[in-house]
């Protein structure tokens, strides 16, 4: 007798498994109606990062132009864009972004008209010449600004009418007119009828229009070719009004004659490669592997923040899912009930965070057009193929955050749950194991990233670090909850109810210490790199110091007089000290010869900086006392001026002590310098180099003395009689003033502003060396772990108020006060923010040291010398940090109600 199959075929299987689902699906989004608190909370937590990531992806679509639209911005109404880049024949691609020529790096020696390319091209055709990319300089204010980019083309001109947009006026058609986009209107502070005045005081131009280029919002002017400055290297092209069609030959023609061309009819085919630049609008593998790593952190947090609301939907579910069992659901089919309440949450928070996102998108282009991506888009798109990839990340993200509690409800107890009572919790060790040994390898991972110079590397090592802390964090709640029995009833209430509830408390404490570590990695990270920045770039002038120099021909700019600058200078810096500012040079062409010293061979650096070397030069170089000081083989560069004593201490800002002793060795006919290696036997060796290499050098020995500033300029001041010896010419450059406190930028503005006038050359305000200021970033990061951690600690707080309702009605029975409710809020929410935020700072700055020990290795052995990474404490994010627990804990005490409910129970 032949046996038969028992058990389903594989047909048979797959419509258990279908039927299994839809079933599950049903349940899901029945209880997604029924519990509409919990379904908001976990729907909000998915829509947020998928509208962000929606908006970011359909705009950077809308911004990404096809080649058809990247030609109507170059041409507009032109047939063709032509470009003169060489004597001889080029090879192009088909639309002339790239070519290659055997003389590329050798321009046409005469200069290129438009008559010139005008005879290349079919009788009857004609050119406009079109400048792009200018340097502009003019004076917004009190201030000049060189940051502003300037096009020059005749708009009037049919074939330059498709090129900009006219928002107001209309465009410049005189020498004397100029037209300023959105972004250049707010930072000159002009408008159509306003006055624009040339940096250098040479002319102005009346402000007719307001347009715009499409391809550059940032800061930009748009001039007539009349009133355009001089260039010697202009960055040059022609639109073309061809008499005919761009055929073949044309093109092989004007490529013969060193002219590239671009067209909305593709140049004919050729030897060079239509994709000239392979890497050109690609990501590097580093920048996707540190991509994809970033967006893996910030699923995990969407995880560790939803995985909470799923366990407690568990829990409060577990008569169901016992009735599920009862009626002969085996473990997977509880699985499934419970996955899909995230694969329904997720697939509704992607539809809605989608359609925001790109209808935020689309509402906000202006915006991201003119403060994000400074360029106007190509259209209304969006981007599928990443939509579907949100989506998929957005279901994924529901899915693994049911997919602990669906473990949980697949394995209670049947019984327990008919009843409605809780079973304890199975902690297996070997989580703890887990997460002992991703921490660790996370460890090994991120210091091998920090040899190898791997930014991705360093990533995945923090990743798993943290990883695992999460794996390892119920193991900590569990020893927490052993303290509790010398704890204070409301608190050890709250470290009970943690201890029973992991699976809903240990995601919470994760994602705040997920959150709290990288914040303060991250910022330890740049205040060490601002500390290191600082140790290699220190500052030209001491602090108080301000210098007011000329900028122009020496022969014929001067400087104000003293009656004119002590006025401005007393007023607005307070200076009570004014010294001349003379500089030293070689007569008739003051800048024809170049002034040092000479520094004993003895003491000269026998390595270059940067010679190839091997491993073992390079250690001798590093060991060599001579090679310590910097990387110029023989000095660095000196800063010449010529001073009796008066200007020494507005310079080098040293002591009064020091300044005495400088100031006996210039009036006894000797030299400053600020680099003691210059000096032998408190003397100086002078030398003059001509720019005429037939004329030696001028030499002269002179008593010298050395200073020791700490700034980032070395100075020789010469004393007037040394000057003399060497035979050089002195005049006065400007002056150095001592400002009662270090001006800010608006009384710097103020000083030039008042001083303007004095000079037709122009005056300008030499400011010490600015840094970037990691303040505002440091707010941000720690402005981004506050809201995490409020946020993480109100929804566990609420959702363990929400499952503990039957022990604050046995409190309410035995004669707790209102307040105790409040307090136990408080409890509940200082465990997660607390335990979190310390867990976090901890593993924070655990990793940044290990990243930092193990990138000052690196450096530690090779040549030239690279200062490390010093250890500097972000502070003012460790502050913000410590507060925050605090208050989502006052938060909770406040935002819950008093009075403790008194439940009814009908035996």
């Amino acid at each position: 007798m032949s046996g038969r199959p028992t058990g389903p075929t594989g047909g048979g299987r797959l419509a258990e498994a279908l039927g299994s689902w839809r079933a599950a699906l049903r349940i899901a989004r029945r209880e997604a109606r029924r519990a509409r608190g919990r379904t908001t909370l976990v729907l909000a937590m998915i829509v947020l990062p998928v509208l962000a990531l929606s908006f970011v992806a359909v705009s950077v679509d809308m911004a990404r132009l096809t080649p058809g639209e990247q030609m109507e911005r170059r041409l507009g109404n032109a047939d063709a864009e032509l470009r003169v880049v060489g004597r001889g024949p080029v090879e192009q691609n088909s639309d002339g972004s790239g070519w290659t020529s055997g003389d590329r790096d050798q321009p046409p020696t005469a200069e290129v008209t438009a008559e010139h390319v005008a005879a290349l091209l079919p009788e009857g055709s004609r050119v406009l010449p079109v400048r792009r990319w200018v340097p502009f300089g003019a004076w917004q204010g009190d201030r000049i600004r060189d940051d502003i980019a300037a096009t020059v083309i005749d708009l009037t001109d049919p074939l330059g009418r498709g090129l900009a947009r006219v928002h107001r006026g209309r465009v410049p058609a005189a020498a004397d007119e100029i037209a300023v986009n959105l972004a250049a209107r707010r930072s000159l502070g002009v408008d159509v009828g306003g006055r624009v005045a040339a940096a250098d005081g040479s002319r102005t131009w009346t402000v007719v229009g307001v347009a715009e280029l499409p391809e550059q919002l940032t800061p930009m002017v748009l001039l007539h070719p009349a009133g355009a400055p001089v260039e010697t290297n202009p960055d040059e092209a022609f639109l073309a009004d061809l008499s005919g069609p761009l055929t073949d030959d044309l093109f092989r023609h004007l490529n013969r004659n060193g002219v590239v061309v671009a067209a909305r009819v593709p140049a004919p085919p050729g030897k060079l490669p239509q994709h000239v630049d392979s890497s050109t609008g690609r990501m590097s593998l580093e920048e996707v592997s540190t991509g994809v790593l970033i967006g893996g952190l910030g699923l995990l947090e969407v995880v560790l923040l939803v995985g909470p609301a799923f366990a407690v939907g568990v829990r409060r579910r577990r008569g169901e899912l016992a009735l599920v069992a009862v009626a002969g659901g085996d473990a997977v089919q509880l699985r499934r009930v419970v996955l899909a309440d995230g694969v329904v949450l997720g697939g509704v928070g992607a539809v809605t965070g989608i359609a925001l996102g790109i209808a935020a998108a689309f509402a906000g282009r202006p915006l991201v057009e003119q403060f994000i991506f400074s360029q106007r888009f190509g259209g209304y798109r969006v981007w599928p193929a990443a939509l579907v990839v949100i989506a998929f990340v957005a279901v994924l993200a529901g899915v693994l955050a049911a997919l602990a509690p669906a473990w949980t409800a697949a394995r209670q107890d049947v019984v327990a749950g008919l009843a409605g009572r809780r079973t304890p919790p199975v902690h297996r060790r070997r989580w703890l194991g887990i997460g002992v040994a991703l921490a660790a390898g996370g460890t090994v991972v991120a210091a091998i990233g920090a040899v190898v110079t791997s930014q991705s590397v360093i990533l995945a090592g923090l990743v798993m670090g943290e990883l695992g802390l999460v794996f390892a964090t119920p193991t900590l709640v569990g020893l927490l909850a052993r303290l509790g029995r010398f704890l204070p009833l409301a608190p050890r209430i709250a470290v009970r109810d943690a201890s029973r509830n992991r699976a809903s408390a240990a995601p919470a404490i994760s994602a705040v210490m997920a959150a709290v570590a990288g914040s303060v990695a991250l910022g330890l990270f740049l205040a060490s790199d601002d500390a290191r920045n600082e140790q290699q770039n220190r500052a030209l002038l001491p602090e108080r110091t301000v210098l007011v120099t000329t900028s122009g021909d020496p022969a014929t700019d001067r400087p104000p007089n003293l009656d004119e600058i002590s006025g401005p200078a007393r007023r607005l810096l307070g200076a009570d000290t004014i010294a001349p500012l003379v500089a030293a040079g070689c007569s008739p062409d003051f800048y024809a010869c170049t002034i040092t010293a000479t520094m004993p061979a003895e003491r000269v650096c026998p390595w270059q900086p940067y010679e190839p070397l091997s491993a073992a030069d390079q250690l001798l170089a590093r060991a060599d006392p001579r090679c310590q000081h910097d990387h110029e083989p023989h000095g660095p560069y000196l800063r010449v001026a010529v001073d009796d004593g008066t200007a020494l201490r507005l310079l080098t800002g040293v002591a009064p002590a020091d300044v005495a002793a400088a100031t006996a060795t210039l009036r006894a006919g000797g030299a400053v310098i600020t680099d003691a290696r210059f000096l032998h036997d408190d003397r100086l060796d002078l030398r003059v180099e001509h720019g005429d290499e037939t004329r030696p050098a001028d030499i002269a020995t002179v008593p010298g003395h050395a200073l020791h500033t700490g700034l980032g300029e070395h100075w020789l001041l010469l004393s007037p009689v040394a000057a003399d010896r060497l035979g050089l010419a002195t005049w006065q450059v400007g002056w150095a003033l001592d400002a009662r406190q270090p001006p800010d930028q608006q009384r710097q503005d103020d000083l030039a502003a008042a001083l303007r006038p004095l000079g037709a050359a122009g005056v300008s305000v030499e400011r010490n060396r600015d840094y970037d200021d990691t303040r505002p970033l440091l707010l941000l990061l720690a402005a981004v772990s506050a809201v995490v951690t409020v946020g993480a600690a109100g929804i566990a707080t609420g959702l363990a108020a929400a499952e503990g309702r039957a022990d604050l009605s046995t409190l309410a029975a035995v004669g707790a006060g209102p307040g105790v409710r409040r307090l136990l809020s408080l409890c509940q929410a200082g465990v997660i923010a607390v335990l979190g935020s310390a867990l976090g700072i901890v593993a924070g700055l655990a990793s940044a040291l290990i990243v930092l020990a193990f990138t000052n290795q690196r450096y530690a052995d090779r040549w030239p010398i690279e200062p490390p990474f010093p250890l500097v404490m972000p502070w003012l994010t460790l502050g913000v940090l410590v507060v925050v627990p605090l208050v989502a804990m006052l938060g909770a005490a406040l935002l819950t109600r008093s009075r403790l409910p008194v439940e009814r129970r009908l035996d």
